[in-house]
């Protein structure tokens, strides 16, 4: 069975990273097109520039680089695909590989801040006043 080729609005993976960044921004959702149509912030910019100083070197070694970042407002767009970025959820940063599916969200969306909450059963050890509670 032949693998789906990727495709968004219409547009292959090659066509959109050839594409200058105004016609992407035309494709991508509302949202996305009013943040990007106001400008860049700075942290944004500053990480754009990363990814593009990082292209531009190449790879060295055998491992790809991961970009460390704060900026969880930032746009997936098409040069940012095959890249890992560490994105900061509050406590951490979670390492995140760029796929082609993710054009268009927000590098939010993709480290999660909260977690669920598993606790302890219940019992000796439990609290303080477990302590005199008679075995059953």
């Amino acid at each position: 069975m032949a693998r789906k080729e990727f495709s968004y609005r219409g547009y292959t993976l090659e066509e959109l990273q050839q594409m200058p960044l105004d016609n992407v921004i035309q494709l991508l959702p509302s949202r996305q097109r009013r943040s990007l149509r106001k400008g860049f912030l700075p942290r944004q910019k500053k990480v754009l520039e990363k990814i593009r100083k990082l292209k531009k070197e190449g790879d060295p070694g055998g491992k790809p680089r991961i970009i460390k970042t704060h900026c969880r407002d930032m746009i997936v767009l098409p040069e940012m695909v095959g890249m890992t970025f560490g994105i900061y959820n509050g406590k951490e940063f979670v390492d995140v590989t760029i796929q082609p599916e993710m054009i268009g969200c927000y590098f939010g969306e993709f480290a999660v801040t909260r977690q669920r909450i598993q606790h302890g059963d219940p019992g000796m050890g439990a609290t303080r006043s477990s302590m005199f509670v008679p075995l059953k």
